[in-house]
């Protein structure tokens, strides 16, 4: 199944690093998406295929559905940052976790 929002994914290394990730409704019609809970987005980092970071790891979130619309060409951006990366050659996941089906980008990026 075709994804019904664009996604991309940006990363910034600096003091830690930067995720930002945008999602865009490209159609000519309003989207409805329903937040499983109060995670919006996650990110995670994979060191060739082994997960070493997760933002969402050891949080705790509410348990509660919200919803959004995204307007024809309205697009929602979520950021959050790795405090403490190590030195290395990374993947960056970025998941917006909605109950219609996840969208995810993807990108690789070294520390």
């Amino acid at each position: 199944m075709e994804s019904m929002l664009d996604a991309a994914l940006e990363v910034t290394v600096g003091d830690g690093v930067r995720f930002t990730f945008t999602v865009v409704n490209p159609g000519n019609t309003p989207l409805e998406v329903t937040f499983r809970d109060a995670c919006r987005a996650d990110f995670t980092v994979y060191e060739d295929d082994t997960e070493v970071w997760r933002y969402s790891d050891g949080e705790a979130f509410a348990q509660v559905l919200t919803s959004a619309d995204l307007q024809p060409g309205e697009a929602a951006t979520f950021e959050e940052t790795w405090p403490d990366p190590k030195p290395g050659d990374y993947t960056a996941e970025a998941t917006l976790r909605i109950l219609e089906d996840d969208v995810s980008a993807r990108t690789p990026f070294s520390v």
